[in-house]
């Protein structure tokens, strides 16, 4: 068992992983009534994927009782720059360090799926799920027990070796593989997380209001955002990395070696005023291979709208004002109360 262990560790380092670790199936039992507790506050917000497969989320051994090991790996896409400086640059978009070049979905499956071939070309009987973030797995908790990381005050994992620009992708096998030691959280005194947050999305420590989150509010919420939270978006306008990037363990992080994460010129600096005036046609190829793509032009437009009103540039009012007459409601909402903060008159 230990020299398979550690030959599939050293298969996936080769394939382009940047930590490994092994955990049970029910390593995790307290994250049910976490969730459970989660959902019943109204905290996922409009994710009622989240509710709906809440006994498969909360229980890998319920997702699929014949797994034996569940194998767990971090996949780096640490940024060459600080992601916090283009805030300042108000009349510019900030995009997610995740989400300025290729779906990471398409590429960490690609590499789970090359591992989990040798693993089986070694015993043809075992069996094997992989999952990226789109089936109903806790990935952080099991995470956790693998060894990468440990949840921090922000929810999202920490890793002493690699600091917190990762994604997570997991092998649940037939197997039973040697098992890694449980992270030990290192948060310490620190909240640095917490204090950054532009829309108070943390009630408390280790706790998350998905309806507060900006990263939720420009990809996942549908309709217009709540008045109270519009100013606090910024120029973000898909995700948000704040919590990151003031972590102090990514004095340990380094830039990804995968080009296809690395950030795209375009998307970088892209100007709000430009990405107003795309049409549908446009946006897609713009975002052709993006995970930006998935919200869809209109959810788009929108969040563009409300950072237009929130860059404080009275010369973007022409670029709203067009959109506050917009077929879609929610956008011209947006626009007009772009237009409006910005000091537009009719």
């Amino acid at each position: 068992m230990r020299n398979l262990t550690a030959r599939l560790r050293e298969k996936a380092l080769d394939e382009g992983f940047s930590d490994f670790g092994v955990c049970k199936p029910d390593a995790v039992p307290e994250t049910a009534a976490r969730l459970q507790a989660f959902v019943d506050a109204g905290r996922h917000g409009q994710m009622n994927w989240m509710a709906e497969r809440m006994g498969w989320r909360g229980s890998p051994s319920a997702l699929w009782p014949e797994a034996k090991s569940v194998v767990m790996m971090a996949e780096n896409y640490g940024p060459d720059h600080d992601p916090l400086e283009l805030l300042e640059h108000k009349n510019c978009a900030a995009i997610s360090v995740y989400a300025q070049n290729r779906d990471y979905h398409d590429i960490v499956k690609k590499r789970l799926k090359r591992v989990g071939r040798w693993l089986i070309e070694q015993d043809a009987s075992t069996q094997i799920k992989v999952f990226v973030d789109t089936a109903p797995v806790m990935e952080k908790p099991l995470a956790q027990a693998a060894g990468l990381g440990w949840q921090g005050k922000h929810t999202n994992l920490v890793s002493r070796e690699i600091g917190s620009w990762f994604f997570l992708g997991a092998i649940f096998t037939t197997v039973e593989l040697e098992l890694d030691l449980a992270a030990e959280d290192k948060c310490g005194s620190c909240r640095r997380c917490l204090d950054i947050c532009p829309t108070n999305a943390f009630p408390a420590p280790y706790q998350l209001d998905a309806r507060r989150c900006i990263s939720y509010l420009t990809i996942e919420h549908q309709g217009p955002v709540d008045l109270a939270l519009r100013a606090g978006l910024g120029n973000r306008i898909y995700g948000c990395d704040d919590c990151l990037a003031v972590c102090p363990w990514n004095k340990f992080a380094a830039r990804s070696a995968e080009v296809k994460y690395h950030g795209r010129t375009e998307l970088m600096d892209a100007k709000l005023a430009d990405l107003a005036l795309l049409d549908d046609t446009e946006f897609r190829t713009l975002f052709s291979g993006s995970p930006v793509k998935r919200i869809g032009h209109k959810r788009f437009v929108r969040n563009v709208c409300y950072a237009i009103g929130n860059s404080g540039d009275r010369r973007l009012i022409s670029v709203v004002q067009g959109l506050t007459q917009d077929m879609d409601a929610t956008v011209a909402d947006a626009a007009r109360w772009a237009f409006e903060r910005l000091g537009g008159t009719q």
